[in-house]
């Protein structure tokens, strides 16, 4: 496969969060080569911009002819271009060397409020490069100012596309995450209206987010050659839902997205079934049949920045109790038990590093030996749980497991509960990494004894 060329056209954050650090940090993740040509450079951390620094335009198209009379450009995006001149120089470089794959990102205000773009500039964004964009993907605000129209609704997103699709741009995508309910994001093609739709996701740190989400929509349109926008634009937005869902806590302000999610949960996955699997047979080296439950038990390791089901490895069929032995059937593998990934992706929700779980038998003796041992115990009454959970397959325990949390400051060792009309009494362990939640249940096994 031909390694696709993209470039971005933006200014440079200090902080490294946005601009031409987060364009080259998305284009790397998702496969392809980034090149960049600075416009601007700004001095600017999570609690905004403290200055602006703009590049000559003459020094501008020094770097755009570097790049394109050498490597060669498959796509392009534009994020900050602080005044006309840069804009003009930008739109007849993007002429000259007749890039068809551009995406503009009409960055004109930063994220904690600080104008990031010269007022005469806005109408030559219009007039050079907006009829040169392939895809444009402004937010309401920015969307607001293109087409003059006040956006409140998905309906009004919609009208505001249309518009903007009328002043040249082939493709618009307007992004709704400052409306309220699920963050839902319109495509234009000229013909029909396509809408992207994610729930909203609940954190401050989203320094970066369009600078993110344009690069990726850049970089899937120049692998796949710039076909099918619709496709490209729906894996960016998946893509920038996962940096946010699993976005970073850094400074004081607002931190930026995590590039590197979906490919850490990815590169993750030898390593989680080993670890968990190198952990499993010493619990079946041990005599610890003691501990396994009549419904048996499983052992469960998430992989970093898990979100399904299917990013939790788990014991296949189970660890099954042979006498005074552990055995189990089959190798560890992913989405293999849903009662114990739902279990430790609810503990991920209060602290990712409680990535592993294991389930054992309850007795009031297992209880005394875990509180002689010093392990920090709570409990969930299954009295409690509401009719309409109760009705939800698989939902009781992820209930069960997220009431204890949300009253805890702490992940517990151990958690249990006492059953109900046809469920069996249970214990669970958690912890960090499966040689901790191993450790734990033998120690708890040989006390037992």
């Amino acid at each position: 496969m031909t390694l696709k060329r993209i470039l971005t056209i933006a200014g440079s954050d200090s902080g490294g969060g946005a601009g031409i650090q987060a364009d080259l940090k998305t284009i790397t993740v998702l496969g392809g080569f980034g090149m960049s040509v600075i416009t601007a450079l700004t001095a600017q951390n999570t609690l905004g911009v403290q200055g602006i620094y703009e590049v000559p335009e003459n020094f501008v198209e020094k770097q755009f002819d570097s790049v394109a009379t050498d490597i060669g450009i498959d796509a392009a995006k534009t994020g900050m271009l602080a005044n006309s001149r840069i804009i003009k120089a930008i739109a007849e470089k993007i002429r000259e060397y007749k890039i068809g794959i551009l995406v503009v990102d009409p960055v004109m205000v930063a994220k904690g409020g600080a104008p990031l773009i010269e007022n005469e500039a806005k109408q030559s964004l219009i007039e050079e490069l907006l009829p040169l964009a392939f895809v444009i993907t402004p937010n309401i605000p920015e969307a607001e100012v293109l087409s003059k129209i006040k956006i409140s609704s998905v309906d009004d997103m919609k009208k505001s596309a249309k518009i903007i699709h009328g002043l040249g741009a082939k493709n618009v995508v307007v992004k709704g995450g400052h409306l309220a309910g699920d963050a839902i994001d319109i495509l234009y093609d000229g013909k029909k209206f396509h809408e992207f739709v994610s729930e909203r996701i609940d954190t401050k740190n989203t320094h970066g987010t369009g600078c993110t989400y344009s690069a990726a929509i850049a970089t899937f349109l120049a692998l796949a050659n710039g076909e099918s926008v619709l496709e490209s634009v729906r894996m960016a937005k998946e893509y920038i839902t996962d940096a946010l869902r699993f976005s970073i806590c850094l400074g004081k302000g607002h931190g930026p997205t995590n590039h590197f999610a979906p490919i850490l949960r990815d590169s993750q996955r030898y390593a989680c079934i080993t670890d968990l699997k190198k952990a499993v047979e010493k619990i079946k080296t041990e005599k610890c049949g003691n501990i396994i439950p009549e419904v048996q038990s499983n052992f469960g390791y998430a992989l970093p920045c898990a979100w399904t089901e299917d990013d939790v490895a788990a014991i296949p069929g189970r660890i099954i109790r042979v006498g005074e032995d552990a055995r189990t059937l089959d190798d560890p593998a992913f989405g293999a038990s849903r009662h114990i990934a739902g279990m430790i992706l609810t503990a991920m929700k209060y602290n990712s590093d409680f990535r592993c779980a294991m389930n054992i038998r309850f007795s009031e003796d297992i209880i005394n030996i875990c509180r002689n041992l010093g392990y920090v115990i709570d409990h969930f009454d299954r009295a409690d749980e509401p009719e309409d959970i109760k009705a939800k397959e698989g939902s009781s325990l992820k209930w069960g497991t997220d009431s204890v949390f949300s009253r805890q400051d702490t992940i517990p060792d151990i958690i249990f509960d006492l059953g109900d009309v046809g469920k069996e009494p249970m214990i669970r362990v958690f912890g960090k990494h499966p040689d901790e939640v191993a450790e734990k249940v033998l120690t708890i096994s040989k006390n037992l004894k």
